[in-house]
């Protein structure tokens, strides 16, 4: 039986070319209209990109495990309500990727404090528990995060710049 051997250095190189095309799958580019605001509809389920002069994307969504009310305090599993702006971005989250929020604003900290409470925080749009899994199949699972699925957040984070504002309404 003959054996058959590889150079270390192309099995190095194909396990290292194996790796960064798979790393670089949910990272997409984006050259279309800016997108200049987020509009979510917690009643109805749906994140609205638009542009200057159109919608140019809607995605359903899943929310907080108690989606009734503005968020107010660490834990409550509501997902905030008003006029916030993207301000971070995780390309490496649990949840595929994520794209943050400016709450808590220092409207929801005096309000948290005057209880005696934290406002809570790490508000994301973020993706699925796992792959395969649609989160807005599973609905109001997070923590108080907007869901979406892992391609509509590759799509959103290649789409929404930090500094869009985000109008979340009940």
């Amino acid at each position: 039986m003959k054996t058959i051997r590889f150079p270390r250095r192309a099995v190095l190189l194909g396990g290292l070319a194996a790796f960064l095309s798979g790393c670089a799958g949910k990272f997409r580019s984006y050259d279309g209209p800016e997108v200049t605001r987020l509009r979510l509809y917690k009643g109805q389920r749906l994140l609205v990109l638009d542009g200057s002069d159109r919608v140019l994307q809607t995605y359903p969504i899943g929310l907080g495990f108690a989606p009734q009310g503005h968020k107010q305090f660490e834990g409550d599993g509501r997902t905030p309500e008003g006029t916030y702006i993207v301000d971070k971005r995780n390309p490496e989250s649990t949840y595929h990727l994520s794209v943050g929020i400016s709450y808590p604003n220092e409207a929801d900290i005096a309000f948290a404090e005057a209880q005696g409470l934290s406002p809570g925080g790490d508000i994301f749009i973020h993706g699925g528990p796992r792959p395969g899994i649609d989160p807005t199949d599973i609905r109001d699972w997070t923590a108080g995060c907007i869901a979406v699925t892992d391609r509509q957040i590759e799509d959103i984070y290649a789409m929404v710049k930090d500094g869009t504002p985000i109008h979340i309404y009940a």
